[in-house]
C-alpha cells in the first residue's frame, strides 16, 4: 500500500483531468493521499476534495512564500476548519530563504511559523514543515532558523507531557544535509522523500537517505511538483510515488513492497487514519 504524503491535487493544474489522476494513483496502489494547503482558500479547497474520496486528506495552513495572504481574519477560519473530520495536520508551513530574502520578511515568516506551531499544539495536529536556503546549499540561515525554532517548540512539548512530542511532524521534501536530518530525527520529526532522489545528479541526497531508518522516512510527490525519472519534464501526479518508493528500494536494498508497508505505517502513525 503505497502512500502519498504530499500532493498539491487541489491547484489547477489539476482542473482537467483531477478525477482521473486520482484513480489512477488508486490503480498504482496508492491508498493514502494528504492534500497540504498554501493559505485559507486552499485549505477549503483541500478540504473540499478529501469530502470527495476516501483516499483524500488535507492539511490547513499557511505556506511561507504565501504569507501576503495571511490576516488575522484568515488564520481564524483556518482555524475552524481544523475541526473537520479529513484535516489531519496543519501546514504546510515552514522558512523559505529562496523566495523570500527582505529581512522584515523573513522575520514575518518566523513570527507566522511559530504562531502555527502553537496552534497546531493547542488542537494536537502533526505538522508539515516546508524548509528552503537562500540557495543550493544543503545547510545555511534556513536550516539554523528552522531547527532552532523546532527545537524549542518540541521542547515545550516534553516539559508539557504532550502527546505530539513523540510524532511532531515531517520535514516535507527533505533538502537539508545529514546532519539537520538527524537534529530532526532526534526531535521524532519523519523525513519527507521526493522526486529529486531519483535524477541522476542527486547522489548526496542518495548518501543521505541511505543513512537514515526507514521508520524514519515518508514518501511523497509534491505534484504537480518535482516529477521524479522517468517522467521528469511532465507534470508529476499521485501515482508516481511508485517510483520514489523503488528507488529508496534501491537505495536500502530491499523491495518496494518493503518501503511502502514501513512508509505508509509511519505515515499512518503519524497522521492518525489508521493502517
Amino acid at each position: 500500500m503505497l502512500t502519498d504524503t504530499h500532493c498539491h491535487l487541489d491547484l489547477n493544474k489539476f482542473d482537467e483531468d483531477r478525477d482521473n489522476v486520482i484513480q489512477r494513483a488508486i490503480d498504482a496502489g496508492v491508498k493514502r493521499i494528504l492534500i497540504p494547503a498554501l493559505d485559507l482558500e486552499s485549505s477549503q479547497s483541500a478540504i473540499e476534495l478529501a469530502e470527495s474520496s476516501p483516499y483524500l486528506y488535507a492539511a490547513v495552513g499557511f505556506h511561507p512564500t504565501d504569507l501576503e495572504k495571511f490576516s488575522e481574519k484568515a488564520f481564524d477560519e483556518v482555524k475552524k476548519l481544523v475541526k473537520h473530520a479529513r484535516v489531519v495536520a496543519i501546514g504546510e508551513m515552514g522558512i523559505d530563504y529562496y523566495w523570500i530574502k527582505e529581512p522584515e520578511k523573513r522575520a514575518f515568516q518566523r513570527e507566522i511559523l511559530e504562531r502555527q506551531l502553537a496552534f497546531a499544539a493547542s488542537v494536537n495536529k502533526p505538522i508539515i514543515i516546508h524548509m528552503r536556503e537562500e540557495d543550493d546549499r544543503w545547510f545555511g540561515e534556513a536550516s539554523i532558523a528552522l531547527l532552532e525554532i523546532l527545537s524549542e517548540w518540541h521542547r515545550d512539548l516534553r516539559q508539557h507531557n504532550h502527546p505530539l512530542a513523540e510524532k511532531p511532524g515531517v520535514l516535507h521534501s527533505f533538502n537539508g544535509n545529514l546532519d539537520t536530518a538527524q537534529k530532526a530525527i532526534a526531535l521524532n520529526f519523519l523525513i519527507g522523500v521526493t522526486g529529486p532522489v531519483t535524477y541522476k545528479n542527486a547522489e548526496m541526497k542518495r548518501d543521505i537517505i541511505r543513512q537514515l531508518p526507514l521508520t524514519q522516512l515518508l514518501i511523497e510527490t509534491d505534484a504537480p511538483f518535482l516529477t521524479p525519472i522517468p517522467h521528469r519534464g511532465k507534470r508529476n501526479e499521485p501515482a508516481f510515488v511508485a517510483y520514489i518508493a523503488d528507488k529508496i528500494a534501491e537505495i536500502h536494498m530491499t523491495t518496494r513492497e518493503q518501503v511502502a508497508e514501513i512508509t505508509a505505517a509511519n505515515a499512518a502513525r503519524l497522521f492518525g487514519w489508521g493502517g
